[in-house]
């Protein structure tokens, strides 16, 4: 009796598998269908030839040439503006400037979004950071308090004592090394990475205005944060297997998923800390405020389109912290 309950659920997985199949290749037909019927009305860009099945174009960008290099010669052949299918997702690619300025001018608002990535889902508290979100209400009010509060001329006038002040100290940290290094060896020849020191004057600027402190390089911890927020920053910009086939996202095939996660929970750690500090200090009006101070004062106990305020300030200033490592 109970091997005879076995083959009967064997028979009816064998026989309801290709049955599900091929409900959702009707499906799929089906909406393609409707898809082209819809759009017929207005003749669409052209597809670039040699799409491969689930994986379209894909195979086209990989190999030993750059990506831009492959657009450059799939332009020369079909023209300004075709599109590529992307695994699931159709793309258009521009390569002129009367094209860009179509759709940055007159259709600007059908561009107006970001697309959506597993990357800033993760590790950008679903989509809340303000360069990554879609176009709607919580971009604008972002967007608005960011420009008012961190762009404006009258706040970078107010800040600029912390960009000089960093540029000195960067002068003057180097000089002291290269007199200790001369009374060791008054031959030997002192060299200073510049990638290095310029960026260290950038994450400490950044630091000073985004959570009011220095960003100490020398310190271990310091350098496990900025370990971390370089992983956020190689992360976000690269390619995952589940952007392009949604529904491959659970296999994790490349684990990028699992970097991500890990990532996530480390930063977020980290500026989790500094709300609760500013949280716990909160200095009068009046005084010298750094971004948290200013979110914490603009959003703070708000629900913004469904987030709640914590998650909107640790989004805000995770991006601006992101800014520091920009190549």
């Amino acid at each position: 009796m109970e091997m005879n309950n076995i083959l009967s659920l064997q028979t009816l997985a064998v026989t309801t598998c290709p049955t599900l199949l091929f409900l959702f290749l009707l499906f799929w037909l089906r909406r393609s269908h409707v898809n082209t019927a819809v759009a017929s009305k207005t003749p669409p860009p052209p597809e670039a030839g040699g799409a491969w099945p689930l994986i379209g174009h894909l195979h086209l960008l990989g190999g030993s040439q750059p990506p831009h290099v492959s657009l450059g010669k799939l332009a020369d052949k079909y023209g300004p503006i075709f599109t590529l299918r992307l695994g699931v997702h159709r793309t258009l690619v521009v390569s002129s400037y009367e094209m860009a300025k179509q759709c940055f001018t007159v259709n600007d608002k059908a561009f107006a979004s970001r697309p959506k990535s597993l990357a800033f889902e993760v590790m950008g508290y679903n989509f809340s950071m303000i360069g990554f979100s879609p176009y709607g209400s919580y971009w604008r009010t972002m967007r608005k308090i960011a420009t008012v509060h961190v762009l404006s001329a009258q706040r970078i006038d107010m800040l600029k004592h912390v960009m000089e002040s960093e540029v000195k100290i960067a002068m003057k940290e180097s000089y002291s090394y290269w007199i200790k290094m001369k009374k060791k060896d008054s031959s030997v020849r002192v060299i200073t990475e510049m990638k290095k020191w310029f960026g260290d004057i950038a994450i400490n600027v950044l630091f000073r205005m985004v959570v009011g402190k220095r960003f100490d390089v020398d310190e271990e911890e310091n350098r496990r944060i900025r370990k971390t927020l370089r992983d956020f920053f190689d992360l976000s910009g690269s390619f995952v297997v589940s952007d392009a086939m949604p529904y491959l996202r659970w296999l994790d095939l490349d684990g990028k998923e699992k970097e991500m996660k890990k990532t996530a929970k480390e930063l977020d750690e980290f500026v989790r800390v500094c709300l609760d500090q500013h949280k716990r200090d909160r200095k009068p009006a009046g005084g010298e405020h750094d971004f948290m101070d200013v979110l914490l004062s603009t959003v703070d106990d708000q629900d913004l389109d469904g987030r709640d305020s914590d998650t909107t300030i640790k989004a805000t200033c995770l991006v601006r912290h992101m800014l520091s490592l920009t190549p």
